[in-house]
């Protein structure tokens, strides 16, 4: 069974800095993407960054600069370092692990990150 552990949420106030990390456990995850994703309130869900097995990012626009992913194999541990935060930044960020070609994926529960003055 597939356990997801995801903390460092929280409230912050724009310009400030937040580190997520997600623990994956109940399998090897080291050739899967790791990634986060977030959904505001009244908006979709959408990518925010992803690591490959390999070590290459992928990161949102909107985040690009300001947000930096990381990942430990060994660990089965995705990080996600978040810097200058904007109050549009504010939602639940979900952690997500795929593997694309065994058409697998499994979502965190998601930590919320609350970006206000």
């Amino acid at each position: 069974q597939v356990q997801f552990v995801e903390s460092g949420g929280g409230l912050v106030k724009p310009g400030g800095s937040l580190s997520l990390s997600c623990e994956v456990s109940g399998s090897s995850f080291s050739l899967y993407v790791m990634g986060w994703y977030r959904q505001a309130p009244g908006k979709e869900r959408e990518l925010v960054a992803i690591i490959t097995s390999g070590g290459n990012t992928d990161y949102a626009d909107s985040v690009e600069g300001r947000f930096t992913i990381s990942r430990d194999n060994a660990k089965n541990t995705v990080r996600l370092q978040m810097n200058s935060l904007e109050p549009e930044d504010t939602a639940v960020y979900y952690c997500n692990v795929r593997h694309y070609a065994m058409n697998v994926e499994y979502w965190g529960k998601g930590t919320l990150v609350t970006v206000s003055s």
